[in-house]
This record gives structure tokens, sequence and C-alpha cells, in this order.
């Protein structure tokens, strides 16, 4: 009988655990689904022909910084805005070349002055050292201040040139006509030399960037037409190979090539994955599953991807990775051929969020 309430004590606690649990369930599974867009593992071996990744950016693009150092005055524009070549983007605090214009201005006018006074001396002394009414020393003399008054001007307008030079690293222009597609800075903030402040890219004229191994590069020359893939929006387009690197130095091992897109209506977007497929046959045959480094997510030295699952919830699967291919990594284990895995997601994932795949 002692038993009883301590019984019921641990049937209460085991009743309130489960609906504590259930309600949490609940309001797990009311939230908002995460809108996702996933890819397939292809796996190429079959194909005879030459296959590789790459990724679509525009032909024409600038990330602008500066040479100076001030605090930001003004950032009149945000990402997505068209802008005007010319067309101010970042205004850096010039007060101090405000400052050192006005006072090289007072040099320049007090320069200037003695220069003239110098000119007149030595023209007036060049007629009188002709007419043999002067020495030659009082005409070297006055030779020598003049020289010495003309450089000095000369070196005031250059500090001028300089200053007025600086002016163009404090109000940041658009060097071209495009789309902003990214602000690193806004008003209030630090501005630092070489520090990235703002990006922007010409629209309307898109590149694949793509990455071909040592034993392939030799078929490819510039001029030969490709398909290019585009799973994201299920897309083939036209291609022309516009540039081939003749070196792999700085690539790790591989070749950079350029691949210039025909224009078409197609919505396509930089920093979309794409598939270059080439009319060369494959000089070796793989058959490793590559993926793009920008989907793999670190946990200390773990390393996975988020995958859907069948009641449409994230799942993050962990990995085993080989080598790096340009922008793809190897995965030797964790994800099979034919299996999907998320691209991007408009939210942030986590281990059984909803999601919904456009």
């Amino acid at each position: 009988m002692k038993n009883i309430p301590i019984i019921l004590s641990i049937l209460a606690t085991a009743f309130l655990a489960s609906c504590d649990s259930e309600n949490k369930k609940n309001v797990a599974d009311s939230s908002p689904s995460i809108s996702v867009t996933v890819s397939q593992v292809s796996n190429n071996s079959n194909n005879p022909f030459l296959s590789v990744s790459g990724k679509i950016q525009s032909e024409k693009s600038a990330t602008l910084s500066t040479r100076m150092m001030g605090f930001v005055t003004n950032v009149p524009v945000n990402v997505g805005d068209k802008v005007n070549n010319g067309q101010l983007l970042v205004a850096i605090n010039n007060d101090d070349l405000q400052a050192k214009k006005a006072q090289l201005s007072a040099s320049i006018l007090e320069a200037t002055a003695a220069f003239k006074n110098a000119e007149k001396d030595y023209n007036r002394f060049k007629n009188l050292f002709a007419d043999k009414s002067a020495s030659q020393k009082e005409f070297d003399d006055v030779t020598a201040h003049y020289q010495m008054a003309k450089a000095r001007l000369e070196a005031a307008n250059q500090m001028k040139n300089e200053i007025n030079s600086q002016f163009a690293y404090s109000n940041i222009t658009a060097p071209f006509s495009g789309v902003v597609t990214a602000k690193m800075i806004e008003k209030g903030d630090m501005a630092n030399p070489g520090q990235p402040l703002i990006s922007l890219e010409s629209p309307g004229n898109f590149e694949v960037m793509a990455m071909i191994p040592e034993s392939e590069i030799a078929a490819i020359k510039t001029g030969i037409s490709v398909d290019v893939v585009v799973k994201s929006i299920n897309q083939t387009l036209k291609g022309i190979v516009k540039e081939v690197s003749t070196s792999s130095k700085n690539t790790g091992g591989q070749f950079l090539v350029k691949i210039g897109l025909t224009k078409s209506e197609v919505a396509i977007l930089s920093g979309m994955f794409a598939t270059v497929q080439f009319p060369i046959a494959k000089n070796t045959k793989s058959n490793s599953i590559l993926i793009p480094k920008d989907v793999i997510v670190s946990n200390g030295q773990l390393s996975g991807v988020y995958t859907v699952s069948q009641s449409n919830t994230a799942m993050l699967r962990w990995l085993t990775l080989g080598k790096t291919v340009g922008n793809q990594v190897e995965v030797l284990s964790g994800l099979n051929a034919d299996e999907s895995y998320i691209v991007s997601a408009n939210g942030k994932l986590f281990n059984g969020a909803k999601v919904s795949v456009q």
C-alpha cells in the first residue's frame, strides 16, 4: 500500500511526458514547409561521350572595392536594382580629401604667382644679357630661380591630379550598366582598402565555367558546339567553346574551359549548375559519383548532404568523400546513383524539417 503513491506519481509523469511529446509533434507538423530545389545524382559511366559539370555566370561582372578608409555615408542601391554606367553605388566620407584639396588650391595659387614673377624676371634678364647689360652670373641665378618656380608649380598640379583621382575611390560608381547582385556594406559601416563593397553583373549574356581533366583536354578546341543541360529548369541550351586554358597550375590539375551560351528566352540565372555535354568520345571510363562542393554540409570532421525523405522531410546523409574535381567532390559512400539531394532551400534546413520540392 505504501508503494501506491509512488506508482501513481510515475504514471502521472509518463502521461505528462506523453502529452508534451504529442504537443511538440503537433507543433512541428503545423510548421510551414521549406521550398527546396533538388538535383539527381547521375552516373554517366554508360555514356560514351564526355560530360562534365559546370556553373553558369554572367560574361560581364565586377566586385567593386576602394583604396581608402572611411565611413560609408550612402549606399543608394539594393540587391536586384538595375543601375546605369556611372551611377553612384557607394559614397565614402571624404572630408579629409576636401581639406587637402583646399590646402592644395592655395598652394597652387602661391606657386602660380611665384612662377609668373620668376618668368617676368627671366624674360627681362634674358634681354639684358643679350644687350650685355647683365652678367652671366646674374642671368644664371635668374634662370635657376625661374626653373625652380616652374618645377614647384608643376609638382602642385600633379598633386592636384592625385587628389582628384582619390575622389573616384570615395564615390564608387558603376563601371557598366547592369544589376546589383550583392551588397556587402551598409551606411555607417567602415570601408577599408581592398574590402569588397558591392557586386554587379550585366544580364543577358551568360557563359559556363567547366573543369576538364587532363586526360580529356587535348580533344577540346575553341569553336566546338556543345549541349548545356540545366537540370534546375529542365532545359537544354546550346553553347560554343570560346576559351580553353593551357595550364592547370592554379586549378588543381583541371583545365578551365569557358562556354558561351547562345541567347535564348530561357530564364537562366548566374550560379545555376549545368552539365556540359561535348560531342567527343571519352578517353577514360569512370563510375564515380560527383556532387557540387557548394551543397556539402560540414560539422567538424563530418561531411554530408541533405536529401528528401519519403515523408517530404529533410534528412541529413553523412558521406565519405574522395578527391575534388574542379567545383565538385567525389562521393565514395553514403549516396547512390540516381538518388536526389537538395541543392538550395528557401530557409534553414535541419533534420526533420518539412520541405516541398519545387
